[in-house]
């Protein structure tokens, strides 16, 4: 690698990084429905503006020793592994695709995925503003934009329909569960006295279904989804046997799916021929 190719690097990975110092702002303010603009950057804690210096991605949260400068109360970790994964999402896109604008396309809707994954594991909701970001930048990450936007309009509609299908299937074993308890205290039917109706999925798996279609196309696209499901059993597991009954997130399991999926598309086309062709 040349001292050229170097340089561009270190400039590829310093965007990274800054728009991963963005995404804070996104997956702190974009859920409490606070302007992501103004105010400017301040310690929630204290309220004291932060100088541009206490904002350089990566290295302000290493010389603050994960502290803020006023009122020394901690930084959440967060902040730095979101900056340092931005920044090896557009290296390891770029690496792959070479310097281009469909390069630049693809590491900004993974790095709004990555938020997105970040805001669903919190809050168990995601924004429609950044998850249809998303989905518009991925029509447009390669020169096919037609195809691309058919095969989010697929890959939407699959999901739909599995989301309906997985959905009544939940609903209906709840349901038959609810009614073996009600035959042992009827008492509890009056706090029962509609259909159980359980959603197994969101809408905003939907859409982030609809972004993975628009960048790998079909074939890929069902082997992210069936990945993002493995990926899953064992925090669905997890969750089952401790008898949490928190609710799982799953686009953090699509997003991790996708981005594999990408990266490795070759392999994964071979394996697939191999499945089909033998």
């Amino acid at each position: 690698m040349s001292g050229t190719d170097t340089i561009i690097l270190i400039f590829i990975a310093i965007i990274g990084a800054s728009i991963g110092s963005f995404l804070n702002v996104l997956i702190y303010r974009t859920p409490r429905y606070l302007n992501i603009a103004y105010p400017s950057s301040h310690c929630p804690h204290c309220g004291n503006n932060l100088k541009w210096y206490h904002n350089i991605p990566i290295f302000s949260w290493i010389f603050l020793q994960g502290k803020c400068a006023y009122c020394k109360e901690k930084i959440s970790l967060r902040y730095l592994v979101v900056e340092l994964l931005s920044a090896l999402i557009f290296l390891l896109i770029f690496l792959k695709n070479g310097v281009n604008s469909y390069s630049l396309l693809l590491s900004l809707t993974f790095a709004l995925l990555l938020a997105l994954s970040l805001i669903d594991f919190e809050h168990k909701a995601v924004p429609d503003s950044i998850n249809l970001s998303a989905l518009t930048l991925s029509f447009f990450t390669s020169p096919t934009i037609l195809q691309n936007f058919i095969n989010a309009l697929l890959l939407a509609g699959a999901f739909s329909l599995l989301r309906f299908y997985v959905s009544y299937y939940v609903s209906l074993k709840e349901e038959f569960y609810l009614k073996r308890r009600l035959k042992r205290a009827p008492w509890l039917k009056s706090y029962f006295p509609q259909p159980v109706m359980i959603e197994a999925m969101g809408e905003g798996d939907i859409i982030v279904a609809a972004t993975i279609g628009a960048v790998l196309g079909i074939e890929l696209s069902v082997i992210a989804i069936f990945l993002s499901a493995f990926l899953a059993i064992p925090a669905s597991v997890f969750l089952k046997v401790s008898k949490k009954e928190a609710q799982l997130p799953y686009i953090p399991f699509l997003a991790m799916a996708f981005f594999t999926v990408y990266l490795f598309d070759e392999k994964f086309n071979a394996l697939l021929e191999w499945f089909i062709n033998g």
